[in-house]
């Protein structure tokens, strides 16, 4: 399926040897749908990100993985939550097993187009109704809820 498997809640996942500070962007357009990326190496659909390089903040990195993954320029305006679930492993084909670490920020689209990427198939705004129908990761499921219950304080976990 491609170079990554990820494993959730799962007694016979391999044991993480790395950790690595990553973040995405939860992207809502005026009508409430969310940014959404249908990833090429697992087919399912996700919020853009990535991990971070050296020499730039999260806040950077995301909205660099934001424009290279959907081509829309955007700026953060807030935090979702921080997820650090050791539940949640993927496993590369170079034998990196990484442990969950990701921040999701809220982002709003100020410039850009969409476009896909060689990391996806496609690139669009779905409806919180739309994914509940596709194929989405329980992680990222996770945060769409955190989302439409409109929490008050960033999720901690």
């Amino acid at each position: 399926m491609g170079s990554r498997r990820d494993y959730y809640k799962d007694p016979n996942a391999p044991k993480a040897n790395s950790l690595v500070p990553g973040g995405s962007a939860l992207v809502a357009d005026d009508h409430g749908a969310i940014l959404m990326q249908r990833r090429g190496d697992s087919g399912n659909w996700s919020l853009p990100g990535g991990i971070m390089e050296i020499g730039e903040t999260l806040e950077q990195c995301v909205i660099r993985e934001t424009k290279e993954e959907t081509g829309l320029d955007i700026e953060i305006t807030g935090l979702l939550g921080i997820y650090t679930d050791p539940e949640h492993v993927i496993e590369y084909a170079d034998c990196e097993i990484r442990q969950e670490f990701a921040i999701t920020y809220y982002g709003k689209a100020i410039g850009g187009s969409i476009r896909v990427s060689d990391e996806s198939t496609a690139v669009r705004f779905l409806s919180l109704d739309e994914l509940t129908e596709l194929p989405v990761h329980p992680t990222v499921r996770l945060r769409l809820q955190h989302h439409s219950e409109q929490r008050s304080v960033p999720y901690l976990g």
